[in-house]
């Protein structure tokens, strides 16, 4: 599968991006999908993530009420709606995905996906 993340940008604080990530080699129908943020000098942490089956999605808490998931396989692609963007927002966002269909508890472990996108710079200004 190869991933293509992009959408990023600047923005002001309290401001909204929508990220979308395409996908091509594979049909994304048959993926788990995550969202992962990498600030400057941090680790890379989990964003978001929806299962293959059933559709259900998984936020990290530092963004659930202000960040939402969505997919459409007919079209490929899986977008992140960022709301309420706060300066520590600011990352190179990334997508992934996986075969498996991993717990929700598991969502957020890099290791369980095999796809990574190439990242895309998302930068909130205060």
């Amino acid at each position: 599968v190869q991933l293509q993340a992009f959408g990023g940008g600047l923005v002001q604080a309290g401001g909204s991006l929508r990220l979308s990530c395409a996908a091509s080699g594979r049909a994304i129908i048959t993926t788990t999908m995550g969202w992962f943020r990498q600030a400057p000098g941090k680790e890379r942490e989990f964003v978001g993530g929806i299962r293959r089956m059933p559709r259900v999605t998984h936020y990290a808490g530092s963004v659930n009420g202000r960040f939402t998931i969505s997919r459409d396989d007919s079209k490929n692609t899986v977008w992140l709606q960022m709301n309420s963007l706060k300066p520590e927002d600011t990352a190179v966002y990334y997508c992934a995905a996986t075969p498996i269909n991993p717990a929700l508890s598991a969502l957020g472990k890099t290791m369980n996906y095999d796809y990574w996108g190439q990242g895309t710079l998302v930068t909130v200004s205060s």
